[in-house]
């Protein structure tokens, strides 16, 4: 079985479908003609399921090496957008119709580990070792930035926090026209620091194999 859904008030299983063998990603829950659905990436392909039933939707085959599929997928308007390292690049599917066609395929996005951000009409994420932009509706590369090698990010308002896989932290304005960083400095030490850095109640807490550091930035 590779979909589980559990009744969230006793904890009874409510159904199970599927034998694709699993990996690493999280599942997504999306809106799709007024019904509740999910998209699950395995191993070996990405497949929408219908939330109250497990019903398989459509599928699109997506074979990485090592099995290594681990960024969470994006679904936006219709269309679900993947990416995996290794070489193997992205893909926009359409999934209107109950059919996944891919609208664009390219290798200028290979995500490892973390996934891109989607933010009004482009894509921003690391391909492999490095910080790119790519527009949704077509693929094309807006620009690349390599200061930050296999690194992470996440939005917090309206600028990024990118975490670089050396241990280097820093905040940023990412639009199409570039990647402006505004501040950053050295947390910690070590290399391969892939754990995106989380923002919560003002604080940011960020990662490197077992060190973990907590910055305040609330300000005064």
């Amino acid at each position: 079985t590779s979909v589980v859904a559990f009744n969230k008030t006793d904890g009874k299983e409510a159904w199970k479908a599927g034998d694709d063998p699993v990996a690493y990603s999280s599942i997504v829950g999306f809106e799709d003609q007024g019904q509740r659905c999910l998209a699950a990436f395995s191993a070996a392909a990405i497949v929408g399921r219908r939330a109250r039933n497990g019903q398989e939707l459509w599928r699109y085959p997506w074979k990485t090496s090592y099995d290594v599929n681990a960024a969470t997928p994006i679904v936006h308007d219709g269309k679900v957008f993947v990416s995996s390292g290794y070489g193997k690049g992205c893909v926009l599917l359409d999934i209107a119709g109950g059919q996944a066609k891919p609208v664009w395929e390219s290798k200028k996005m290979r995500n490892h580990v973390n996934s891109c951000i989607l933010l009004d009409g482009h894509l921003y994420g690391f391909d492999e070792n490095q910080l790119k932009c790519l527009e949704w509706a077509t693929g094309q590369e807006k620009w690349v930035e390599r200061a930050y090698g296999k690194g992470s990010l996440t939005r917090v308002g309206d600028r990024f926090v990118l975490y670089s896989d050396r241990g280097r932290v820093a905040t940023a304005d990412l639009t199409p026209d570039g990647c402006k960083e505004l501040a950053g400095f050295q947390v910690l030490t070590g290399k391969d620091t892939w754990a995106a850095p989380v923002l919560a109640n003002g604080l940011l807490y960020c990662r490197a194999g077992g060190d973990l550091a907590c910055l305040d930035v609330r300000g005064k």
